[in-house]
């Protein structure tokens, strides 16, 4: 299986990520055969270097060095925090209009490890942007309806689960995080509207070329799963502009082809 290119030069690569697929191997998903890393090689025919990260069940851009002269410039940025990251969530409730979160967070405690000990916070700071909002007539908590909101995500750290975590504290988890969401609602989007997946997308990513200096913005199409629910919820429109000029070429083969069957592992 082939994986969808965004960008190849001779610096770097850059994906659109399925939902399912690990980056790199894990002791998490130990029985996984399938790794983001792995296959970008055997597509190109030699090695890359990742210089960040995405969830398992999170899906969207994914850039790779393709040395590792590369990938250290280019780690560089994500320190000095020189990136700019964005994210779709559709989430439970409606969100503000605007929320700066600034929460710092210990990292999620590792239940493999042997050793774990407790960290200490770290600066997690957000901001979240609600594109659209919709009610349906279906009562899946305590109420008659159940409203839901399409969320645009901009992390300005990268702290594990930040995002996840974000959005959980302020009480409007992302739908099928089965570790910080609400179990009802994601059963409901997996049962009744075909939506087997953590719905968090990492749509855009702006940074710089390590070596030549250019401005580069990637953008990563939606899979069939987040299209057929933004039409559902007439949310096409709501959609940044650089997502919605995708809309017309078909979703990407590979983009359906790691889903989770059943509910993540919760440490994803």
């Amino acid at each position: 299986m082939e994986l969808e290119f965004l960008y190849l030069d001779d610096d770097l690569v850059v994906i659109n990520k399925p939902s399912g697929l690990l980056v790199h191997r894990s002791e998490i998903d130990r029985h996984e055969t399938r790794f983001a890393l792995q296959l970008v090689r055997n597509q190109l025919g030699r090695r890359v270097y990742p210089v960040h990260r995405l969830d398992k069940p999170t899906s969207g851009v994914l850039a790779f060095a393709r040395s590792p002269e590369i990938a250290s410039l280019v780690a560089d940025q994500w320190r000095e925090r020189d990136v700019e990251k964005h994210y779709l969530a559709i989430t439970r409730g409606y969100m503000p209009e605007f929320i700066h979160l600034d929460y710092a967070m210990a990292p999620p405690v590792d239940k493999y490890a042997k050793h774990e000990r407790v960290r200490p916070e770290q600066e997690a700071i957000t901001d979240f942007r609600c594109l659209a909002t919709v009610e349906i007539p279906v009562e899946i908590d305590k109420y008659p309806q159940s409203r839901y909101s399409l969320v645009d995500c901009q992390p300005h750290t990268g702290r594990k689960h930040q995002l996840r975590r974000h959005l959980k504290h302020l009480a409007h988890p992302i739908i099928g995080d089965a570790r910080y969401g609400k179990g009802r609602h994601s059963r409901y989007f997996r049962d009744q509207l075909n939506a087997p997946r953590l719905l968090l997308h990492a749509w855009q990513l702006n940074m710089v070329h390590p070596t030549s200096g250019e401005e580069l913005v990637f953008t990563a199409p939606l899979d069939g799963i987040w299209r057929q629910l933004c039409e559902r919820f007439n949310w096409l429109d709501a959609l940044p502009e650089s997502l919605q000029s995708t809309l017309d070429i078909p979703p990407h083969p590979s983009l359906d082809q790691f889903l989770l069957h059943s509910e993540e592992d919760e440490n994803s």
